[in-house]
């Protein structure tokens, strides 16, 4: 059963005071234990926010959380600019998605000993931004709750991109050839 991100109602995403969203990026690579972790959260009663979760090509079933396979790109920006926390992957793509909308970011990698990546460049990645101050990276889903809770007065550091430059060095190669 394909989830499509077009029956979200502007209801269900204005309508919520708090709202943490999850992305999994748009590779093909699962990853239930992170849902699972926040769907145990989510019982357990600390979690209390709506989650709203693009899940990719993960594939799981879940009664507290609304789950779309992928959220076209105008719904996914508008979920960014509203959501209150943004968990996601250790991808670069959705962690600088966060950063550039001025989001709380929890970051956790996906690792090859559970079959989620062909190897663990998302510790890194994870870790790079973690030690700039950027976002709270974890290293494993044990600490998600933690990293929640420090999310409500952690200040991240403002992300600035080096895009401009890396656009202009490109260029100034170009025009010396």
């Amino acid at each position: 059963m394909g989830r499509n991100a077009g029956t979200i109602s502007k209801c269900s995403i204005w309508g919520v005071d708090l709202l943490i969203l999850i992305t999994l990026g748009t590779q093909a690579n699962s990853f239930e234990r992170l849902l699972q972790e926040v769907q145990n959260l989510i019982h357990e009663g600390y979690i209390t926010e709506k989650v709203i979760v693009q899940a990719g090509t993960t594939k799981f079933h879940s009664d507290c959380m609304e789950i779309f396979d992928f959220i076209p790109i105008e719904k996914f920006n508008d979920l960014i600019k509203s959501c209150n926390l943004l968990i996601t992957h250790g991808g670069v793509g959705s962690i600088i998605s966060g950063l550039n909308n001025k989001k709380k970011v929890i970051a956790v990698p996906r690792y090859k000993k559970y079959g989620e990546h062909v190897n663990d460049h998302q510790l890194e990645i994870v870790e790079n931004f973690n030690d700039k101050q950027f976002i709270l990276g974890i290293r494993e889903l044990s600490e998600l709750k933690d990293a929640i809770e420090k999310s409500k007065t952690f200040q991240p550091k403002q992300y600035h991109s080096n895009r401009q430059n890396m656009i202009a060095l490109v260029e100034s190669y170009i025009d010396k050839m």
